[in-house]
């Protein structure tokens, strides 16, 4: 049997050592703190129950279709819950709190004829044509290993290139722009940017595409929290025989005349190898080019770091709040007006905290029962900063540094201002505050950025990253931070990219289903 190594028990990792473990080979994955899932934990105080990083499930299909190849089933593994609205959203008021917009998926047309006469017709074309570069976007790229240039020369890429090259000359706010006048309506289409790590006055119009999966497939949610995405992959790992060794810190990728040879790992103080034929990290791409390897091993010269522009950082607040938030759903959006500012502020140099942000709230009590003591709420508040890890670290009860503090406590009041709620603060029960520097530490993140790299033009696709090392055989990327990108669905496909690779795999679409 192969000896495979998976650095990093985050859900790429888990996912990629599911899929190797499935297909005959022999693997140990190491992770450095004591619980898997990386950035999709959970912090559990006082009764409620927090997901501490991803929060929106969308994709349905990859999922779908990864449990499939693991001989299972989403619906033997989760239990998901549709979301009717998908989301809520609040712009920002002039003197009080403006009636928010609810969003639901299938009803694009009613809602946008609403706010701008005339624009069922545009929303209507606008999805069609989302749902369209989705689609090629599954078949051409986001499955594409792009190993070799029969990858670039398919027909699956040369078919969709007429519908999809012209989305790449434009930003994607100026595609909306174009088509709608309401502040509100583009924001609404623009938004999924900020999941993808970018500003959308710099992400290709191809993002567009991003549309289709809340205005038009909907958004769900796995009863239990994210965390029982993680357990799920831990289970079938398990199940498949997957080594997982949990708080073993790698320190080294060991090669040897241009393979790799073995991982050296830390664990409760002492340190340890293990031989391997087959390497993936699944850590960050930055640590593992310049922590985890030898410079001559490296695929990508310091210059590489200094251009590349990271996606943004965050301040993340848990709270669990005292009565009922009837306000709120389980997704809420607060729109600044001033976006260009906005997203200015976070990706300019030296960057500085927007004025007002525009924030993300998810209330998973709304939905589920299990994450919130009996009469109480359990708020996520995700606030977009600038990726810099000098602003300071979270903590538990307003004990983090004082940056944070403060733009957790402004957020607070950001919500209950715009909302509607004015006694919000008085009834906040518990609190916790995540910061950049915490994403630095915990995570090894480039810069303290929350998602990665930001998909800008030249780091999407192909040129996002690489899942194959240039210089060393054996040696193999997965993760947020290289291809395909950011998100739990893209975290599965790059799992499925390092099985193709190491099959010898080229084709574009996802794997054949057993």
């Amino acid at each position: 049997m192969t000896r495979a190594v998976v650095i990093g028990g985050g859900v790429s990792g888990l996912a990629t050592a599911c899929l190797l473990a499935r297909d005959g080979h022999e693997v140990t994955l190491l992770e450095r703190h004591a619980e898997f899932g990386g950035r999709a934990g959970v912090w559990e105080h006082e009764g409620f129950t927090f997901d501490t990083g991803p929060s929106w499930f969308l994709m349905p299909e990859v999922f779908d279709h990864f449990y499939r190849l693991m001989g299972t089933s989403t619906s033997e593994q989760l239990d998901l819950v549709g979301l009717s609205p998908g989301y809520r959203v609040y712009g920002e008021p002039e003197s009080s709190p403006s009636a928010p917009l609810d969003v639901r998926a299938g009803a694009a047309e009613e809602l946008f004829e609403s706010r701008e006469p005339g624009a069922a017709g545009r929303i209507r074309r606008y999805l069609v044509s989302a749902g369209a570069a989705y689609d090629s976007a599954v078949k051409s790229f986001l499955y594409n290993p792009f190993s070799s240039w029969r990858s670039l020369a398919s027909r699956h890429v040369l078919a969709a290139a007429p519908a999809v090259l012209p989305l790449l000359t434009r930003s994607l706010w100026s595609f909306i722009a174009r088509r709608f006048t309401d502040l509100r309506l583009r924001q609404i289409l623009a938004y999924p940017a900020v999941f993808l790590g970018t500003s959308p006055f710099e992400a290709p119009a191809l993002y567009h595409l991003m549309s289709h999966l809340d205005l038009t497939a909907g958004v769900q949610y796995p009863r239990g929290g994210f965390g029982r995405v993680v357990s799920s992959l831990v289970d079938l790992a398990r199940a498949n025989g997957v080594d997982l060794r949990s708080e073993s810190d790698v320190v080294r990728i060991d090669s040897s005349d241009g393979a790799v040879r073995s991982v050296t790992f830390a664990r409760h103080g002492a340190t340890a190898r293990i031989d391997a034929d087959i390497i993936v990290s699944c850590v960050d791409e930055h640590h593992t080019e310049t922590v985890l390897l030898e410079e001559a091993d490296r695929s990508y010269p310091e210059r590489r770091w200094r251009k590349q522009v990271t996606g943004p950082s965050a301040v993340l607040v848990m709270l669990g709040v005292e009565g009922e938030l009837p306000e709120l759903l389980h997704h809420t959006l607060f729109f600044a007006n001033d976006w260009r500012d906005n997203f200015d502020a976070i990706f300019s140099a030296p960057g500085r905290i927007p004025s007002p942000p525009s924030l993300y709230v998810c209330r998973p009590s709304a939905t589920d029962d299990g994450v919130a003591s009996a009469g109480h709420e359990n708020l996520f508040v995700l606030v977009p900063i600038p990726p810099d890890p000098a602003i300071g670290r979270g903590g538990i009860a307003g004990g983090g540094d004082a940056r944070v503090e403060a733009i957790a406590d402004a957020a607070v009041t950001q919500i209950a201002d715009w909302a509607g709620i004015p006694d919000l603060t008085s009834r906040v029960r518990v609190r916790r505050t995540v910061g950049p520097a915490d994403f630095a530490e915990r995570f090894n993140t480039f810069r303290g950025s929350a998602l990665g790299p930001a998909h800008t033009l030249t780091q999407s696709a192909f040129l996002r990253g690489v899942t194959r090392s240039k210089r060393v055989s054996g040696l193999y990327y997965g993760g947020a931070t290289t291809v395909p990108g950011v998100g739990l669905p893209m975290c599965l496909i790059s799992a499925e990219l390092v099985l193709k690779h190491v099959r010898g795999d080229h084709s574009p679409g996802p794997l054949e289903e057993p």
